[in-house]
C-alpha cells in the first residue's frame, strides 16, 4: 500500500491506531455509534497531481470572522490568513516572514519595532496605507476588544504612522516575542468593503466551501504573468466536521486535514489512511484541567494537589493515542523564566502512593465529593473522560461529564502556545488561582527589564506548583491527514500551515 504523503521530519510524538483500519465487526460496531460512514477502500494510491488544492478544515463554514469579536475557529482562522496578511506571517516551517512589512528594525533597547511597509493593494484595489494599517491594529488591541491576543500585548504603548509607508510600535517594556504573536491570523489586517491583501482571494463562494485563487502581487516583476493562473494554484477550502473530512481525505477527494485535535484522532484509525499520510505537529501549549472553584473539597490546595496527583497520565494518553507524551508541569522548559520548570511535590511519589495520599484526603473529607469536567464531543474525549474518571473513582470520587460552556469544576484547556514565554503558560493555567501566584504574574507582565519579567515569572511558576490551580496531562496532540502533491507542508511548533505554502508553486 503504498501513501498519499511524504513522512517528512520526525515528529516526537509515536503514531498508534488502535484498531486496524475500518477492519473488525467491533471497530465497524464504534463508528455507526459514533455516526461514522466508512467508505470501503481497496487502494492507498496518490490524489492526482492537478486541479485545485483540497482543505477540509474540522469546524464551521469557512466565512471571515473578526478578531475583536471572539475567537475564530480554525477555518476562520486559515481563511483570515489566506486572504488577508499582518505585518508578518508564518511561513511553512512556523517562522516568521514578510507580510505587509518588507522589513523591520528594533532600537531603543527592544521597545521599538518600527517597520516599512511594502506596496500593496486591498482586494478593492485600493493602496494600503500605513495610517490604515495603524487604525486597524488599534482596533483589534483597543479595550473592549475580544481579540484572544490582547492580553498579551499589554506591553504596546501607542501604535503611530510615521510616514505614508512606515510606522512604529512602541512599548512600555521589552517584548523580545512580539513578531511572533503579530504573526497570528488574529492580527491580520483587513478591511469592511475592501478586503485583505492576499496572498489568496475568494473567488467563489459556497454554503460550507470556498475558492481560493492567488491574489495580484504589485510586487512582482512582471505583472503579466499574473492574468492567468493555473488551476493547481487554486485552494479550495472546506469547512466540516471531522469525520466527513477524513472520509473525504481517505475517498481521495482532498489533500490536507486541518486542525485534527485529541477529541477526533480515533476517526483517523477508522479509515483507511495510509499512515505516512497522517502527520503530528510537535505542537507547544496547554493540554489539561483549569480548576475552576474553590469550595468544598476543592477549597484546600492538598486536596487539588491529591486529585492532580491521582490521575493516570499514562493511561490517559495512551487510551487515546499510544505514545502521546503526558506531563506533569505545566511549563514544558525553562523557556523565559530564570529556573527549569516547578514540579508538583506530588511527582516524587510512586503511583501507588499518589493514589492512596487522594483516597486519604477524600475519606478525611468526610462527605462526599463530585467533580463536573467539562470536556468537549468527540470519541477521543470520550476516551480521556473514561481513564480520568477511572482514577478520580478509584480515590473515591465521583465525577460527571459536562459540556464546554456548562458549569464545571474542572474544564479541559486545550490551546497553542501562539509566542515562547512561560508568562503565557503560567496565565493561560490560571484561571482561578491564588494571591500569590496572581501577584507575581501581574508584577512579571508589568516588569520594567528582562531580567526582572524572568525573575517574576519563576516565582509564578513556584507559586502555582503550590497552589495547584492548574492539572497538566499532555502537550496539545495536533493531527493532519496531507497528501504527496503538498511538498511544502512541514510540521512545527504552531502547529500551523499556511494555504499559501502548501505546494512549492503557490506563492
Amino acid at each position: 500500500m503504498r501513501g498519499r504523503g511524504e513522512t517528512g521530519r520526525r515528529s516526537r510524538l509515536k503514531i498508534g491506531f488502535p484498531w486496524s483500519a475500518g477492519s473488525s465487526p467491533a471497530v465497524r460496531t464504534i463508528a455507526l455509534l459514533l455516526g461514522v460512514a466508512l467508505p470501503i477502500l481497496t487502494g492507498c494510491n496518490q490524489r492526482p497531481d492537478s486541479g485545485p488544492v483540497v482543505v477540509s478544515a474540522i469546524g464551521g463554514a469557512p466565512r471571515l470572522a473578526d478578531p475583536a469579536r471572539g475567537r475564530p475557529d480554525t477555518a476562520a482562522r486559515l481563511l483570515l490568513d489566506a486572504t488577508a496578511q499582518g505585518l508578518v506571517r508564518f511561513d511553512a516551517n512556523g517562522q516568521i516572514e514578510p507580510g505587509l512589512a518588507e522589513r523591520w528594525i528594533v532600537i531603543d533597547e527592544g521597545t521599538s519595532y518600527i517597520f516599512r511597509l511594502r506596496e500593496a493593494r486591498w482586494r478593492d484595489g485600493s493602496r494600503v496605507e500605513a495610517e490604515q494599517v495603524v487604525a486597524q491594529l488599534r482596533r483589534q488591541l483597543a479595550g473592549g476588544s475580544r481579540n484572544a491576543l490582547a492580553p498579551f500585548l499589554t506591553a504596546i504603548d501607542e501604535i503611530v504612522t510615521m510616514t505614508p509607508q512606515v510606522i512604529e510600535v512602541r512599548l512600555r517594556r521589552p517584548r523580545p516575542d512580539l513578531l511572533k504573536l503579530f504573526a497570528q491570523p488574529e492580527l491580520t489586517l483587513w478591511r469592511n468593503g475592501a478586503g485583505g491583501t492576499g496572498p489568496l482571494r475568494i473567488v467563489q463562494e459556497g454554503k460550507r466551501s470556498l475558492l481560493l485563487r492567488p491574489a495580484f502581487d504589485p510586487n512582482r516583476a512582471d505583472p503579466e504573468d499574473q492574468r492567468t493562473t493555473r488551476p493547481e494554484q487554486d485552494v479550495r477550502l472546506i469547512g466540516e466536521r471531522a469525520a466527513r473530512a477524513i472520509v473525504r481525505f481517505a475517498a481521495r477527494d482532498s489533500d490536507f486535514v486541518a486542525g485534527g485535535t485529541f477529541a477526533d484522532w480515533p476517526l483517523v484509525a477508522l479509515a483507511s489512511v495510509a499512515p505516512a499520510n497522517v502527520r503530528i505537529d510537535p505542537a507547544a501549549g496547554l493540554f489539561g484541567f483549569a480548576i475552576l472553584h474553590r469550595d468544598g473539597f476543592l477549597a484546600d490546595a492538598q486536596n487539588r494537589a491529591a486529585i492532580s496527583g491521582a490521575i493516570d497520565r499514562i493511561a490517559v494518553t495512551n487510551a487515546v493515542m499510544q505514545g502521546w507524551e503526558p506531563a506533569e508541569r505545566i511549563l514544558p522548559e525553562t523557556l523565559d523564566s530564570t529556573v527549569p520548570p516547578a514540579l508538583p511535590g506530588w511527582s516524587l511519589l510512586t503511583p501507588d502512593q499518589r493514589r492512596e495520599q487522594a483516597r486519604t484526603r477524600v475519606a478525611a473529607y468526610g462527605d462526599p465529593v463530585r467533580l463536573r469536567i467539562a470536556l468537549p464531543s468527540g470519541p477521543g474525549a470520550t476516551v480521556l473522560y473514561a481513564q480520568v474518571a477511572a482514577s478520580l473513582m478509584a480515590a473515591g470520587i465521583t465525577p460527571q461529564r459536562v459540556g464546554m460552556a456548562d458549569d464545571a469544576d474542572l474544564r479541559l484547556v486545550d490551546q497553542i502556545a501562539p509566542y515562547d514565554s512561560a508568562r503565557w503558560y503560567l496565565a493561560n493555567a490560571c484561571a482561578v488561582c491564588g494571591d500569590e501566584a496572581r501577584d507575581a504574574l501581574i508584577a512579571a507582565r508589568d516588569a520594567p527589564t528582562l531580567t526582572e519579567r524572568a525573575r517574576l515569572i519563576a516565582a509564578a511558576d513556584a507559586a502555582l506548583a503550590v497552589d495547584t490551580a492548574f492539572i497538566p496531562i499532555a502537550r496539545p496532540l495536533r493531527w493532519s491527514l496531507v497528501a504527496l502533491r503538498l511538498r511544502q507542508w512541514r510540521p512545527n511548533t504552531r502547529a500551523w500551515h499556511p494555504l499559501n505554502r502548501l505546494r512549492d508553486d503557490t506563492r
